[in-house]
């Protein structure tokens, strides 16, 4: 019997130097991380040590007690592997999400979807499409790839913009069109069953690297936040549907959120010189051109972007267990959910319809881009609450594939530990870019007249003067 206590006297003793290990561990992973303020940590580490002093001497009992310091110490040290767990996760999270410095041309030969051809050697002796209107460098690259993928000089059919070649190819005047597939949406507004008459037979990317500023996230500065609805990679270059512009304030803490439609009628800069454009084919030469052609706009600078894939809404408001959002109007959309006036809480599937709804208003894209920051509100002040914690997990495995940023894994470990370190509440405003539709031609369309919106001049002097005011913390 005393042999059998001796035993659990020493396994006891075993567990609870486990147990001080994982603390130790935990402690690291903490410490790595830079999340958490140096206050909290401290605090950790004695409240660790205590627990160890606790279970390890409650080993030296000589009653049954050191049985209760057995059990608490596999409770803590089960605790503490969850700990390091999700510390990593959420490590892991950062890094995937953050540092991004590229942006990907998603370049395809599209065949039509009859064609017998299973792959780009059965197309050898075909006649391949290309377009002059834009992307030629990316173009050539991929003709190029071609090119050595068959080892010979495939045949090459000029078009002056894409939506010709598209229509050369239904119509059997090529057999295989090669382009960017970031047109796609140039193309299925001239030819609206396109994407069902056509498959993707081989595709190619091409990354190319975007300049990085150095910035400390606790002094004000401007976020692009770029909505999309891409099915490959979120680094793949595409229009961008939702144009937002987050201005950020540390000191005073308040948060500025400016909507810019979609069809503004805007110079793209570098790319389409003194011809407009709608603000969204912006997004076709990849996030840094959105930001450079929305810096030049407003007279800004903005030193981050997040694209964020909006079919991924879906998952993240429900992982957060719905937002709540005000409603300016009573309305019911095409996939049959109805919005009362005022406060509607919302799954991911309304918020999504809510977010893309525009033909129930008056004010069409206008209030789309109300709406969309009215649930982006609703997610940040969700995702800034204690209710967070609850979910942080699954929250974490919803967005490491919906969501790419190019600040570091460091700047948002440092904006985060400033949060935590002082608790405090944000303020969010919002003020949305407006102006007058038009038909015009757009540079990445060629001659084909597109719906757009002429900038009012004095909003967008409003808007400016607005960020200005944020970022100079008046």
């Amino acid at each position: 019997m005393k042999e059998q206590k001796k035993t659990l006297h020493m396994a006891g003793k075993l567990i609870t130097l486990i147990q001080l290990i994982l603390a130790v561990g935990l402690i690291a992973v903490i410490w790595n991380s830079g999340l958490v303020p140096t206050k909290y940590l401290v605090a950790i580490i004695i409240v660790l040590l205590i627990l160890f002093g606790v279970t390890f001497g409650l080993q030296y009992v000589k009653n049954k007690v050191y049985i209760v310091g057995i059990v608490l110490s596999i409770i803590l040290s089960i605790l503490q592997v969850i700990g390091i767990v999700y510390m990593l996760k959420a490590d892991k999270l950062m890094a995937d999400v953050g540092g991004a410095n590229y942006k990907t041309d998603n370049m395809i030969v599209v065949v039509k979807k009859e064609n017998p051809a299973s792959n780009l050697m059965d197309a050898s002796m075909y006649r391949f499409g290309t377009q002059t209107a834009v992307d030629q460098e990316n173009t050539q690259i991929m003709v190029d790839n071609i090119n050595t993928s068959l080892g010979r000089e495939v045949k090459i059919e000029q078009y002056g913009t894409v939506q010709e070649l598209a229509n050369a190819l239904l119509e059997g005047r090529v057999d295989a069109a090669i382009y960017n597939q970031a047109l796609d949406g140039l193309i299925t507004d001239a030819i609206e069953d396109y994407s069902e008459q056509v498959r993707v037979l081989y595709q190619y990317g091409i990354e190319t690297e975007i300049e990085q500023e150095n910035v400390d996230v606790e002094e004000p500065f401007n976020v692009y936040i770029s909505g999309i609805d891409v099915d490959g990679p979120i680094a793949t270059n595409s229009r961008s549907d939702v144009n937002i512009i987050m201005t950020v304030n540390p000191n005073t803490k308040k948060i500025l959120l400016t909507t810019t439609p979609r069809d503004y009628y805007v110079q793209i800069p570098d790319i389409s010189g003194e011809q407009r454009d709608k603000l969204t084919h912006a997004g076709i030469y990849g996030v840094d051109a959105s930001m450079r052609t929305l810096e030049q706009l407003y007279g800004i600078d903005i030193s981050y972007y997040a694209r964020v894939n909006f079919s991924s809404l879906v998952k993240i408001v429900d992982t957060l267990g719905g937002v709540d959002v005000d409603s300016d109007f009573d309305f019911t959309v095409s996939e049959g959910f109805h919005f009362t006036e005022g406060k509607n809480h919302l799954n991911g599937e309304q918020a999504l319809a809510f977010s893309r709804e525009r033909y129930s208003f008056e004010d069409g894209d206008n209030q789309r881009g109300k709406d969309q920051q009215k649930v982006l509100t609703a997610i940040l002040n969700k995702a800034m609450s204690p209710a967070i914690l609850s979910n942080a997990s699954a929250l974490i495995a919803d967005v490491s594939d919906s969501v790419q940023t190019n600040m570091t894994q460091e700047e948002m470990a440092k904006f985060i530990k400033m949060q935590l370190n002082d608790g405090a509440s944000w303020t969010i405003e919002s003020q949305a870019a407006s102006g007058t539709g038009d038909t015009q031609a757009c540079y990445s369309s060629g001659d084909q007249p597109l719906y757009v919106m002429w900038p009012d001049e004095a909003v967008v002097q409003s808007i400016s003067a607005k960020m200005n005011e944020i970022l100079n913390g008046n």
